[in-house]
C-alpha cells in the first residue's frame, strides 16, 4: 500500500499544528511573561501626532498640581461634617474586561480604598453606598461612621446585570439626604462605567431636584464622558472626571476624599452640641442592649445626656440624637483648617549646585580632620587626654576645629530629609537610578524632600517633620 506525504504530513493521518501541547505552553509563557507589560502607556502622542516616550515627570507634576490645589483652597471655607453617598455602577458595564481582570474588581478596590481614606480624614462625617443595577438604584448601606462596616456590605454586593439609571440613583439619594441636618453637607459621588442611562421618567427633573435640595453630584467615569452626567455636575456644582489607567481612577476617588469648599449662599456657621461618650467595661457581667437594633453585648460606649450604649464612634444616639464623637475624632479634622503649605519645586541646577557644594565641603571637613589628627597625634599621642584614643573614634579634631556642622549641613542637602533618599546622582559616576525624580523644599524651615515624602506630608502626616522639631 503506497503511503502519500502532503507538506510533511501522511495523508489520512493529517496533524494539527495547533492543536500542540507543547506549543500551547510555550504561547502561555509568553503571555504570561508579557501580561503586566502595558508597553503602550510608555508612549504619547505629541502635537505633531507622533509618538514619543512619556515624561517620567509629567504624572508627578499631574499629582503634585492637585496637592498644591488643595492646599491653596485651604483658605476658603469647607464643611467639616459631610453626609456622603458613594453611588457604585453594578450594571452590565462593569463586567466588561478591558480593565485587569475587569472593571469591577478595579472599581470596587478604588471604591474600597476611598471609604478609608473619606474616614481617614473626616472622622466627624458620615458615608453610605447606592449601587445601580437592573435599572434601578438600591441602597446598600445607611448613613453611617464605620468603614469596615461599608466595605463588608460591598464585598457582599458584587453581581452585576442590567443598564445603570441615573434618575433612580438621584431621586434615592434626595431623599436619603433630606433629613441631613442644615450645618452639613451633602453630597453624591457616582462611580460609573456605563456610557447611557436608562431611565423611566425625566432624568433632567431628578437632577433639578438634587440642586434645589442643595446637594452637590460628582462623577467619576470609568469609560467614555457622558452629557447627561456633565449636566448633573454642572448644575450642582460638583466636579467631572474620567479615568485614564488603574492609577488615575484610585487618585480620581481620593480627590473626593478631602472637603470640598462650601458652596455659595451655604448656612451661616453655628455651634454643634457634641458628647463624648465613656467607654463602658467589656466585663460580660455588664452586657445590656447596644444600639438602635438592640443587641445584648458588652462594652459600647454610653451617651453622657440619656445614658443610652452604641456600638461605635463617631455616631448619632438612637435616642436624644446627641452627636457622640472621641477627642483623636476632633483633632484630626484640624488639619484641614490649617494644612501645610505647599513646597516649592527646586530646579535641576540648583541640586546640581547643592551637590557639589556638598562635595567640596566633604573634602574640605576630610582635610581638617586629617591635619588634627596629625597634630593630636604629635602632642598627645593621639589627642585624648594622657594619650589615650580619641574618645570619637578621630573624628573629634574636625568638630573642635569648627568643620563638623557645616559639612553635615552639606552632605544632608543630598539627601531627602524624609527618608534619607539621594536627591542628586552620584558625582562620581555611581548608578543614579535611586535619585529622586523631583526635589521640593519647604518654605518654612528650608529643608529638602524627595516627591514621595512631600506627597506623605500633605495628604497623610500633615505637618512637616522639620518644622515639629524647630518648634520644639
Amino acid at each position: 500500500m503506497a503511503t502519500y506525504y502532503i507538506a510533511g504530513h501522511i495523508a489520512g493521518e493529517l496533524i494539527d499544528d495547533d492543536d500542540d501541547p507543547g506549543e500551547d505552553r510555550s504561547y502561555e509563557a509568553f503571555e504570561r511573561r508579557y501580561a503586566g507589560d502595558h508597553s503602550w502607556e510608555r508612549l504619547q502622542e505629541d502635537a505633531q501626532g507622533r509618538l514619543r516616550p512619556v515624561d517620567p515627570t509629567a504624572e508627578l507634576r499631574a499629582r503634585r498640581q492637585r496637592i498644591t490645589s488643595a492646599a491653596r483652597s485651604a483658605r476658603v471655607r469647607k464643611g467639616m461634617i459631610r453626609y456622603v453617598l458613594l453611588v457604585i455602577d453594578l450594571s452590565k458595564a462593569a463586567a466588561v474586561m478591558d480593565m485587569r481582570p475587569s472593571r469591577l474588581s478595579i472599581m470596587t478596590g478604588a471604591a474600597k480604598a476611598f471609604i478609608r481614606a473619606f474616614f481617614d480624614q473626616n472622622p466627624l462625617s458620615q458615608l453610605g453606598v447606592v449601587v445601580m443595577r437592573n435599572g434601578v438604584a438600591a441602597r446598600l448601606t445607611e448613613l453611617s461612621g464605620s468603614p469596615e462596616a461599608q466595605i463588608a456590605q460591598l464585598n457582599a454586593a458584587m453581581a452585576t446585570g442590567g443598564e445603570a439609571s441615573l434618575q433612580n440613583a438621584l431621586e434615592l439619594c434626595v431623599e436619603a439626604l433630606r433629613p441631613v441636618p442644615p450645618y452639613g453637607t451633602r453630597e453624591v459621588l457616582a462611580l460609573v462605567a456605563a456610557i447611557a442611562s436608562v431611565d423611566p421618567g425625566d432624568v433632567r427633573a431628578a437632577i433639578r431636584a438634587a440642586a434645589d435640595a442643595k446637594i452637590r453630584v460628582s462623577v467619576v467615569g470609568v469609560a467614555a464622558e457622558v452629557h447627561i452626567l456633565r449636566r448633573a455636575t454642572e448644575e450642582t456644582g460638583g466636579a467631572y472626571g474620567v479615568a485614564l489607567s488603574e492609577q488615575h481612577l484610585a487618585e480620581q476617588l481620593l480627590s473626593h476624599a478631602a472637603p470640598p469648599p462650601a458652596p455659595p449662599g451655604a448656612a451661616a456657621a453655628e455651634l454643634v452640641r457634641m458628647g463624648f461618650p465613656q467607654r463602658a467595661p467589656e466585663d460580660p457581667a455588664a452586657a445590656v442592649f447596644v444600639g438602635e437594633n438592640p443587641e445584648l453585648l458588652a462594652g459600647g460606649y454610653t451617651c453622657p445626656r440619656c445614658k443610652a450604649r452604641t456600638g461605635e464612634l463617631p455616631c448619632r444616639c438612637h435616642v436624644c440624637g446627641l452627636t457622640l464623637i472621641s477627642s483623636p475624632h476632633l483633632a484630626r479634622s484640624y488639619h484641614h483648617l490649617f494644612p501645610v503649605e505647599p513646597f516649592e519645586e527646586v530646579g535641576e541646577e540648583e541640586v546640581q549646585e547643592l551637590a557639589e557644594a556638598a562635595a567640596a565641603a566633604s573634602e574640605a571637613a576630610d582635610a581638617a580632620e586629617a591635619s588634627a589628627s596629625a597634630a593630636g597625634g604629635a602632642a598627645g599621642g593621639g589627642g585624648a587626654p594622657n594619650g589615650g584614643p580619641a574618645a570619637d573614634g578621630g573624628g573629634g579634631g574636625a568638630a573642635a576645629a569648627g568643620w563638623g556642622a557645616p559639612w553635615r549641613e552639606a552632605a544632608a542637602a543630598l539627601y531627602c530629609y524624609g527618608c534619607l533618599r539621594p536627591l542628586a546622582p552620584d558625582p562620581d559616576g555611581g548608578d543614579g537610578d535611586d535619585a529622586a525624580t523631583m526635589v521640593l523644599r519647604c518654605g518654612a524651615c528650608r529643608q529638602l524632600f524627595c516627591f514621595e515624602c512631600d506627597v506623605y506630608i500633605h495628604e497623610s502626616l500633615h505637618n512637616c517633620p522639620s518644622c515639629l522639631l524647630r518648634s520644639r
